[in-house]
């Protein structure tokens, strides 16, 4: 199965987020990533969402999408050249006979290191899922104590 990523434009009301989730529930469609946030007009949010599926599906996924009354307009991405990016934040194990290491790490992804505590640094990253995945694999060796990652945002290239 193919990941898809749509980009769906809706209404900035309370409950439409609700409504969209419920639909994919509904219909057993697993959600891989989400995220939703405002654009630049402030009564109008982006919902980027990843899903597994063929053509077939997000065609259905589509129509049903365009019947919720608050939904705007849907684009599905995956095809398009695009600019696509994730951040994460990692809690990262970091004594000192270590932290040298981590940092050369850090340098090489061109990550920042956004906290330092007595035995551990945070790490924030940006980038497209490989990155992530790869500064991810990179720290782990060190102990990774916690990390949360977002969900893909992306936008199209070009005039569009």
């Amino acid at each position: 199965m193919k990941k898809h990523t749509l980009s769906v434009t809706v209404e900035n009301r309370s409950g439409v987020l609700t409504r969209v989730t419920t639909l994919f529930r509904r219909r057993g469609y697993n959600i891989d990533s989400l995220t939703v946030g405002q654009t630049e007009n402030p009564s109008i949010s982006r919902i980027t969402l990843v899903v597994s599926g063929d053509d077939k599906v997000m065609e259905q996924v589509s129509k049903q999408l365009y019947k919720l009354i608050d939904v705007i307009k849907i684009v599905d991405i995956t095809e398009e050249r695009a600019v696509e990016r994730e951040l994460v934040l990692v809690k990262v194990k970091a004594d000192a006979n270590v932290r040298a290491d981590i940092v050369q790490i850090v340098d090489i992804f061109r990550a920042r290191i956004v906290d330092i505590g007595r035995n551990t640094l945070i790490i924030e990253a940006t980038g497209d899922s490989g990155k992530i995945d790869a500064i991810e694999d990179a720290l782990m060796p060190f102990g990774i104590v916690e990390l949360v990652r977002t969900g893909k945002v992306a936008m199209v290239r070009g005039g569009k």
